[in-house]
């Protein structure tokens, strides 16, 4: 196996493990079992969300859109676990340089451990990716 399929591998494997992580952390939201993580969002954020109803409703909303980003990295996973095909390339690489600009929107609201890793990851499977295009390793 070469070096290059065993960091598709890696990538694959990363996608599917937060595939899992999102869905579960989706439902736990959206059945209201799980609050919302002020170290995550912003101080603006939180003092805008003080009421604690208006929390849970938010909290509801936003597990149904973190169970939904769930699924679309479970496809990107498929997509890089499965790469024989130009259009599973063009959705790992969509979906990576959106996460990308997600992370980066959260760091910019406030500075976390978490989203600056989830960065770094994004960033190394972008690199792998468009090797793999410029190899023409998907098509």
């Amino acid at each position: 196996m070469k070096t290059y399929d065993i960091l598709l591998t890696l990538c694959g494997i990363f996608y599917a493990v937060l595939c899992i992580f999102s869905i579960v952390t989706g439902l736990m939201y959206a059945s209201g079992k799980r609050k919302l993580n002020p170290l995550e969002l912003s101080d603006r954020f939180m003092r805008r969300y003080a009421d604690p109803d208006r929390q849970k409703r938010f909290a509801i909303k936003m597990g149904w859109v973190t169970f939904a980003v769930g699924i679309v990295q479970g496809i990107t996973a498929f997509s890089i676990l499965h790469r024989h095909m130009p259009v599973l390339y063009w959705i790992a690489l969509g979906f990576t340089l959106f996460s990308i600009a997600s992370a980066a929107w959260k760091l910019k609201q406030k500075f976390n451990a978490f989203p600056a890793l989830k960065s770094a990851a994004y960033a190394a499977i972008l690199v792998v990716l468009l090797l793999g295009g410029a190899r023409a390793q998907f098509f």
